[in-house]
């Protein structure tokens, strides 16, 4: 296993200087100068409670302009305070982010955030702002469309440590958006993208092009659904594939063969092929797009 490991980590630093050539080291100034400040965020809410004010007194309905954009829903403790008024947890979604957009800072800057749903592990030990100590070998690998707070962690990984960003997913468009949402985020969240995501992040696997060297067996494979389909028209079509040419060929090689596959198919070539064989390989030999 050492061996391996440090074979491998040859390719990766490669990689991670390769990176760091190309960007520019944030320092704590640059980063305090791009957050926004409490009080420059009540004033922006103050100027607009004024212009409602304002038009009420000249009996002019009141003007609010917003940005115009897409939502996915997520959950928040907000709505269950007060189910009624609210009805469903997609309008409170839509509310805050359109208070956001209008207010053009993050949400995370009116302390109203999604509950997290992702996960991490690994060798890392970190502090939060309150002082808590946080120790990730003790937890497991995040699952699902991110959330803001995961997408939030991977950054600030990334801004921290510089550390080379691999996704690996499933061999399914669900798979292939989740990865394309930490790399370019996602059409909700797009007038905050440059904050969440980490442009360096590097498609480590499965492959559909992995499926057919490594001959999975046809029955750990998986039929595209006719959504599967029309996902991955979608995601073909967003304009910054364009810059990702193997990304594309990985992409159209999944229509041709009409087939997906999840991480796990890999055990029906060996219970610890994952572990032992193919991540190994794809580290110790550079195997990312």
């Amino acid at each position: 296993m050492a061996s391996w490991a440090a074979e491998g980590l040859t390719e990766i630093d490669k990689l991670q200087a390769e990176q760091l050539n190309g960007v520019g080291v944030v320092t704590d100034r640059q980063r305090e100068q791009e957050e926004i400040s409490h009080r420059e965020i009540l004033a922006r809410i103050e100027n607009i409670i004024l212009g409602i004010v304002t038009s009420l007194s000249k009996e002019e309905a009141p003007f609010l302009a917003l940005p115009n954009r897409s939502s996915w829903a997520n959950v928040r403790d907000i709505y269950y305070n007060n189910t009624q008024l609210f009805v469903s947890q997609t309008t409170v979604d839509s509310i805050v982010d359109d208070i956001s957009c209008m207010l053009k800072v993050p949400r995370r800057s009116l302390h109203v955030l999604a509950t997290s749903k992702g996960l991490i592990a690994g060798d890392l030990r970190y502090m939060e702002e309150d002082g808590t100590r946080i120790d990730c070998h003790s937890s497991s690998a995040g699952k699902g469309v991110p959330d803001v707070n995961s997408r939030l962690m991977v950054r600030k990984l990334w801004d921290t440590l510089h550390v080379p960003t691999f996704a690996l997913v499933d061999a399914d468009p669900h798979g292939i958006e989740i990865m394309c949402i930490y790399k370019y985020g996602s059409v909700a969240m797009s007038f905050e993208a440059h904050s969440l995501t980490v442009p360096s992040v590097m498609w480590l696997g499965l492959l559909p092009s992995d499926l057919r060297r490594l001959q999975v067996p046809e029955d750990a494979l998986i039929p595209l659904t006719e959504r599967d389909e029309s996902k991955l028209s979608s995601l073909l079509k967003r304009p910054y594939l364009s810059s990702q040419p193997d990304w594309q060929r990985e992409m159209e090689l999944m229509q041709q063969t009409k087939v997906k596959a999840e991480i796990q198919s890999l055990a029906a070539i060996a219970p610890d092929f994952l572990t032992s064989i193919y991540l190994p390989n794809k580290l110790r030999y550079g195997g990312w797009i």
